[in-house]
């Protein structure tokens, strides 16, 4: 039996799932990561430490989503190029038209502190998208939750 600390992350298992629940509802679904030295992205693409990518099947070829790393091909501004994300780096996935998914917590490389998700509080997130460079409607804001007495 494997103990409460040897159990492998959800992370990679939800962010498959609403992968899927963004493709079948005719969704696009966006991965937000947050950059360090072991991502592979176009650094030119990143702002503020963050890019957000377009992982549809119409915008990546050969993507894999692992339980490790999100791997795939990619177009940027005309320019093939492979990605590779560590799965811990993903801030969030969600669909570009709703704002619906999830947001995870990612360590800051210097605090050890999540940081504020810009990709699912609302505000304007630069897109790393050769299909649609425009960058997508802002995201609508969460309310906090309550807690019921």
């Amino acid at each position: 039996m494997i103990s409460t600390t040897e159990l492998p992350s959800t992370r990679p298992y939800l962010i498959r799932a609403l992968y899927d629940w963004c493709s079948e509802n005719g969704f696009t679904p966006y991965v937000a990561v947050k950059v360090d030295a072991s991502v592979q992205v176009p650094r030119e693409y990143v702002q503020g430490g963050e890019i957000v990518l377009n992982v549809s099947m119409d915008a990546t070829s050969a993507l894999k989503l692992g339980n490790d790393f999100i791997e795939f091909k990619a177009r940027f501004g005309g320019k093939p190029c492979d990605i590779m994300v560590p799965v811990e780096r993903v801030m969030a996935i969600y669909a570009r038209e709703n704002g619906q998914g999830m947001a995870f917590p990612v360590s800051d490389d210097e605090t050890g502190l999540a940081p504020a998700l810009s990709a699912v509080a609302g505000q304007d997130v630069e897109i790393a998208d050769s299909e649609n460079p425009t960058p997508p409607p802002s995201t609508p804001t969460r309310p906090a939750l309550k807690r019921i007495k």
